[in-house]
């Protein structure tokens, strides 16, 4: 947006929308970025101060797994080589979390401590939705050659019906990165690239697709 207000008005009305759509108040929000209860609801209500400080702008987008843009940060841009185009960048939350290629992993907070920064063209010529993706690493060696201990993986959480492909999955608590397989009614399998260890027959209802994983990257 070129209209520095209407910018401004843009982030106040995606901050509220994010708020509420995660029940989460303004006043602990304001407390969590160490400020007084009434901080946000003021910027809010009242436009008062007129934009968030780069600090707090980025505890908050940490928090919602979404771009700074959208909390009023300028939008971050570069020329592409050969075309003189603008392309946009879009930030993409990585969560403490680890997607066990092995014996399970336990689910940690989901917040967000860092992002990995991807082209907005890039993502839109694979058909994913920034607001659907996070990164969390690959712990264990089930899933080698193809997903290696330390990797790191983007997750499509566009809900859709449950079809074969790598998938990070929830089984109880724990959090596993396997090729997920369908065909007998009722049941998926849950397939390690290692042979070393056995598919797993499961009834569909106790498994807990998180995403499709569609993207890793690692050490050579």
């Amino acid at each position: 947006m070129s209209d520095p207000q209407e910018a401004s008005s843009a982030a106040r009305t995606r901050l509220m929308s994010l708020a509420s759509g995660g029940g989460v108040s303004l006043a602990s929000l304001s407390q969590m970025i160490g400020r007084n209860s009434s901080y946000l609801q003021q910027y809010i209500r009242k436009g008062s101060p007129r934009k968030l400080e780069e600090r707090d702008r980025k505890v908050l987008a940490d928090f919602f797994g979404v771009s700074e843009s959208e909390l009023g940060a300028p939008e971050e841009k570069s020329y592409t080589p050969g075309d003189g185009k603008l392309r946009q960048w879009v930030d993409v939350p990585r969560l403490p979390l680890d997607a066990s290629a092995g014996p399970g992993s336990l689910g940690s907070a989901e917040i967000p401590f860092d992002a990995f920064r991807f082209s907005g063209r890039w993502l839109r010529q694979q058909g994913l939705d920034p607001a659907q993706l996070s990164a969390i690493s690959v712990n264990g060696d089930s899933m080698e050659p193809l997903l290696r201990d330390g990797d790191e993986i983007l997750v499509d959480r566009t809900p859709r019906a449950v079809r074969d492909g790598v998938h990070v999955v929830r089984l109880g608590e724990a959090l596993h990165v396997k090729r997920l397989q369908t065909g007998q009614p009722g049941y998926v399998r849950l397939i390690s690239e290692n042979e070393a260890y056995p598919p797993m027959d499961l009834p569909i209802g106790d498994v807990d697709v998180i995403g499709r994983v569609v993207w890793k990257a690692g050490r050579i």
